[in-house]
This record gives structure tokens, C-alpha cells and sequence, in this order.
């Protein structure tokens, strides 16, 4: 695996060890380089504070983590929100969603994800 996309249901589950953790590393062990749309950190830093807001005892480790993850070789990109909506209104998905598949199908490469919905469409090449 060359190149991937990654979005934030796929390195969450890294970075803070979720169960499909395992899964997601070994695709990233694989990829040569990492991009992601350049809301990803966003999405990132929303997860940490949903997971703080559970958990407040592991709130400093789950800050470390986030930190960490920033310091990852991933390639940020600017998505316009025009294409997002475009491919949302194709597909039927979140412009969110939208936008991680923009970007794989814009740069040609796999997408990494969680979503079983986005992973589906992706698969599939709607829209």
C-alpha cells in the first residue's frame, strides 16, 4: 500500500488504542506516506475531548496521545467545500465523509477507514 488517506475513525482507533487498533496499524505500517483532509486534527481533538469527558482520570494520557498523533507524518490538504458537497450529494454521505473520499479519489489512493458506510461507498467508487 503506496499511499493512503486516512480519516479520523481510522487513527483514533491508533492513537487512542481502540479495539481495531491492531488492524489500522498494520495498514499504516505499510503506506509509504499519509494524507488526510486538513480538518482531520479537528476531528482528532473532538475525539480526545469525548473520550476525556468519559474518562477524566485518563485525561492526561489521552492528551499525550493526541500530541503524539500531531507529530505523525501526515500530509494535510485543503478540500474544497464545493467538491465535498458534491460528492456528498452523490453519495448520500456526511460532507465529513465526503471530503476523506475527495481527497483519496483526488490524489488516487486508498482510504483507511472505520466507517462501514464509507468504506462501503469508497469500495464501490460512487459518486
Amino acid at each position: 500500500m503506496p499511499a493512503i488517506v486516512i480519516d479520523a475513525s481510522a487513527l483514533a482507533a491508533v492513537v487512542f488504542d481502540e479495539p481495531k487498533a491492531v488492524e489500522v496499524a498494520a495498514q499504516l505500517d505499510t503506506a509509504q506516506r499519509i494524507d488526510a483532509p486538513a480538518f482531520l486534527w479537528y476531528e482528532m481533538a473532538s475525539v480526545c475531548v469525548k473520550k476525556i469527558r468519559h474518562h477524566p482520570d485518563d485525561a492526561d494520557g489521552l492528551r499525550r496521545a493526541l500530541r503524539e498523533a500531531t507529530e505523525l507524518p501526515v500530509s494535510i490538504h485543503p478540500v474544497d467545500p464545493l467538491d465535498a458537497v458534491a460528492v456528498a450529494h452523490e453519495t448520500g454521505l456526511s460532507a465529513y465523509d465526503a471530503s476523506y473520499l475527495w481527497l483519496a479519489r483526488h490524489l488516487g489512493f486508498d482510504l483507511v477507514t472505520l466507517d462501514e458506510r464509507l468504506r462501503a461507498v469508497a469500495e464501490a467508487g460512487n459518486g
